[in-house]
């Protein structure tokens, strides 16, 4: 039945598959558009809104949310589009304020936490207050009572529109500590108790709204719960978390919920919170069989399976070869060591919680790594160094081991076992610029591969509490700020802002959804070397400290990952696609063409596999599902002329051309970091 197996070429087929299984061909067909006219068409079509772009991603911003964009490719739109191109450009595009930028959306959403507290109690008057803050996209407040169930959000939801529609006002009144107490007793309400004896500040602020609730709050919350827009407030979830986030006090039932100005915010927000859960890197990472969670091993402990191990393989073997290009040296370093190390770095004193347990090994503790740093320390002091040495770069993908409560655990971007793309600079102070600088140039030159040119930056000063001589303090903020403004980023100071052991830099990356991640970090330390009391000798013969920068670029490989996964919606680009191109037979009888194929392109270092055992259509289909980039269908005409017909997932069907060229063309979009 298929027209291979009378000598024509696959791409006839290849084309009709497309056609008649895409959305949109149905709507052009039933246009009564000819076949060639059909595949311009939807090749037209498909490019602005269906393929993603040079990297595989999609035009989806949520710093500027498209209300429409989930509908734009919809047959009851596809005719306008095609008498009128620029007609979908022009839908409505809604920017998404912020708690930053709006002081409104902020005391809205500080207000809806006190209203849904309010609302809880009525329904539950056995439920005992706690906390209820603004959260980035919302609110949430949290409460001791029997366990809440989705359903019941409905509920509670009703009732908080009750309270809203009254336009109850909201009263702020200041009262005694003894005064608060009393009437706190009076409610039999303990964490309010113990919430009052938490606050320093005289007097004590409350707030009510209307004559009916109160609870204890500094504000800033709306004049009256009528200043709220009930059809712009949703509430979201209900997840159980621990009373001060510690495991040993009570599990408390946490509402979460979202609120903005209007309702045209709040859908933007869905649509957003929508494409989210699509690019969700647990589902996607399940569904292409990259990573797994195994919990039989232990929760937070990431398994990498075949095809994820190649992304990190590849995505390591660029790391690497950057780093040594720009003067690095790399390390390898063990997973534990003596407990005395982490007591010399401070780690015991002011990062045992996050640390493991220390194990008895012939009467000797050990301790699993939290950090690399100390070891860097130590490949350091192993000689002797002069200030000719400096400056001196060490890197290390170097796997570390932060003990973390299970309900805090989440995919790959809170785990128990991570890897964390490590390097240490030693210098000295009048270098310290100059190496700040090629840090920003490594980390852009990085980040640029996946895709990220777009940065949030950070400049943190020296806190209050510091180690640290002034001058030095001030030499290695000013060496940051130059580095900065030589590189033309723009940033932001955040005053005080430091660790306690020196200034530092701080880079958040935005993805394909407008949301910012924290990735590279830059800070100068002056606390380890004088811990570990490293030194140099200078050109006087006299033993100086060298300066210390500590550096990470990705953060960790499992949490960038994760990041890739989402940004990327599973679509990754030709050259960190764990399969580069499926080789696809029309009948068995090609199948020996297609293995010889195959073993060329992998020769060749092309990522390669042969699919069978289904008919074509399902097999193209089944890729698709996979996000092969490349497929090449080799039918009777193919084999016979020595070629393949090439279909690609980011640019549509690219014809009929010779292995050899197609080898070429994947080669030169691989090392060019671009698509097919």
């Amino acid at each position: 039945m298929f027209v291979f197996q009378r000598m024509a070429s696959s791409q006839a087929l290849f084309s009709s598959f497309l056609l008649s299984n895409h959305p949109i061909s149905h709507t052009l067909l039933a246009a009564g558009l000819s076949p060639a006219k059909r595949l311009v068409s939807l090749q037209r079509r498909l490019d602005p809104r269906e393929l993603p772009g040079k990297h595989g991603l999609s035009s989806l911003r949520c710093a500027v949310a498209t209300t429409e964009s989930a509908q734009s490719a919809s047959p009851s739109r596809s005719g306008s589009s095609e008498e009128n191109p620029a007609e979908e450009e022009e839908e409505e595009k809604i920017a998404l304020p912020t708690n930053d930028s709006s002081e409104r959306l902020l005391r809205i959403r500080h207000t809806c936490a006190h209203v849904m507290a309010m609302a809880v109690q009525k329904l539950f008057p056995d439920a005992k207050v706690t906390i209820g803050p603004w959260i980035e996209n919302g609110f949430y407040y949290d409460f001791d009572m029997e366990p809440l169930a989705d359903k019941d959000l409905k509920k509670i939801k009703k009732e908080m529109d009750r309270i809203i529609s009254k336009n109850l006002p909201l009263v702020r009144e200041e009262v005694s500590r003894d005064e608060a107490r009393r009437r706190i007793m009076t409610m039999n309400e303990p964490y309010k108790m113990e919430i009052l004896e938490s606050i320093k500040e005289e007097p004590i602020t409350i707030y009510h709204i209307g004559n009916e609730w109160w609870d204890l709050c500094a504000g800033p919350h709306v004049e009256s719960t009528g200043n709220i827009n009930r059809k712009a407030l949703e509430l979201e979830s209900v997840a159980g978390a621990y009373w001060r986030g510690d495991e040993k006090r009570p599990m408390l039932q946490r509402i979460y919920g979202t609120a903005w100005e209007n309702e045209k915010q709040l859908k933007a927000y869905l649509h957003f919170k929508e494409e989210a859960k699509r690019r969700d890197h647990r589902r996607i990472g399940q569904d292409l069989d990259l990573f797994s969670i195994q919990e039989e091993a232990g929760g937070g402990l990431v398994f990498w399976h075949p095809k994820g191990a190649i992304i990190r393989h590849i995505i390591e073997d660029s790391w690497k070869k950057i780093h040594m290009e720009h003067g690095y040296d790399l390390l390898y370093t063990p997973h534990v060591a003596r407990a005395d190390l982490w007591k010399i770095s401070g780690h015991l004193d002011f990062y045992k919680e996050n640390m493991f347990d220390q194990m008895d090994i012939e009467d000797d503790l050990y301790q699993l790594r939290p950090m690399n740093c100390p070891y860097h320390i130590l490949v350091y002091k192993r000689k002797l160094h002069s200030y000719r040495d400096f400056p001196i770069r060490v890197a290390e993908l170097g796997t570390v081991y932060r003990y973390e409560l299970s309900g805090s655990l989440h995919g790959l971007f809170r785990v128990r076992g991570f890897t964390q793309d490590d390097a240490h600079i030693f210098c000295l102070e009048d270098q310290i610029k100059d190496e700040i600088r090629g840090v920003l140039d490594l980390t852009e030159k990085i980040l640029l591969q996946f895709g990220f040119d777009k940065y949030e930056v950070n400049l943190s000063t020296r806190p209050e509490k510091a180690v640290g001589e002034d001058y030095i303090w001030e030499k290695a903020t000013s060496a940051l700020r130059d580095a900065l403004d030589d590189k033309g980023w723009s940033y932001q100071i955040d005053e005080g802002g430091g660790a306690f052991y020196g200034p530092k830099i701080d880079l958040k990356i935005e993805d394909a959804l407008g949301r910012k991640w924290q990735c590279s970090t830059i800070q100068v330390d002056f606390n380890l070397p004088q811990r570990f009391d490293i030194t140099y000798v200078d050109s006087d013969s006299e033993k100086k400290r060298p300066i210390m920068i500590h550096r990470a670029v990705l953060g960790s490989l499992e949490r960038f990952f994760g990041v890739l996964i989402e940004h990327y919606a599973g679509d990754f680009p030709l050259w960190l696609s764990p399969i580069q191109a499926r080789v696809l037979p029309v009948t068995d009888t090609q199948l020996e063409y297609c293995n010889k194929v195959a073993t060329k392109l992998k020769a060749s270092g092309i990522r390669a596999e042969v699919c069978q055992g289904e008919r074509l259509p399902k097999l193209i289909r089944n890729s698709e599902k996979q996000k092969i980039p490349l497929m090449a269908v080799v039918g009777p005409k193919e084999v016979e002329t020595g070629t393949v017909t090439v279909r690609s997932r980011f640019a549509g069907e690219l014809g009929n051309m010779s292995v050899d060229d197609f080898i070429s063309t994947i080669r030169s979009a691989t090392e060019n970091r671009g698509s097919f």
